[in-house]
């Protein structure tokens, strides 16, 4: 998995295009089967990710992943200390939470337009809300009263037909 680095299909590629998220997208794919984490190809899978979360200059969308993957692997150090630093990122804006790509331009703020976020920043707020509900035991009240703020943010990205611009 470590040596993946070409994605398929443009359109499924989310916020960030390299290996180390497709990896990601894999991992979480087979540790939703489920398989389990003592099964040779999750466990390989899971050091790649380890390695990588190491790494200081991970992309916000790569942090959400691996926080997800941790979460559905039973990491709960991994899962905690990437969703530690994801909060540090987060932008809290009226009474909501959600992440966007680094470098973004900030909204302007009109009186009657609301635009939708992008497809990329959806995605990766959603796999962090995903890392905050998945853990054993289950989430504290802290951590659920923190995950409705997310879920406020994300249910306000609907489009008028009650679905999302995600790829996902």
């Amino acid at each position: 998995l470590c040596g993946i680095n070409k994605h398929f299909c443009v359109s499924l590629q989310g916020g960030v295009n390299d290996e180390v998220t497709l990896a990601a997208y894999i991992t979480i794919a087979l540790l939703e089967i489920p398989l389990p984490v003592t099964h040779s190809v999750v466990r390989n899978a899971l050091f790649c990710l380890e390695t990588a979360a190491n790494q200081k200059e991970n992309h916000v969308y790569t942090k959400a992943l691996l926080a997800y993957a941790f979460a559905l692997a039973g990491n709960s150090e991994k899962r905690k200390a990437l969703l530690d630093s994801l909060e540090k990122e987060a932008v809290r804006k009226d009474g909501s939470v959600h992440w966007q790509r680094p470098g973004k331009e900030p909204e302007a703020d009109l009186p009657y337009y609301r635009s939708r976020a992008p497809s990329a920043e959806v995605e990766m707020t959603a796999y962090v809300l995903l890392a905050h509900l998945t853990s054993q035991p289950a989430p504290a009240q802290e951590e659920l009263a923190f995950a409705s703020l997310i879920a406020k943010w994300i249910s306000s990205q609907q489009n008028p037909s009650g679905g999302f611009s995600s790829t996902q």
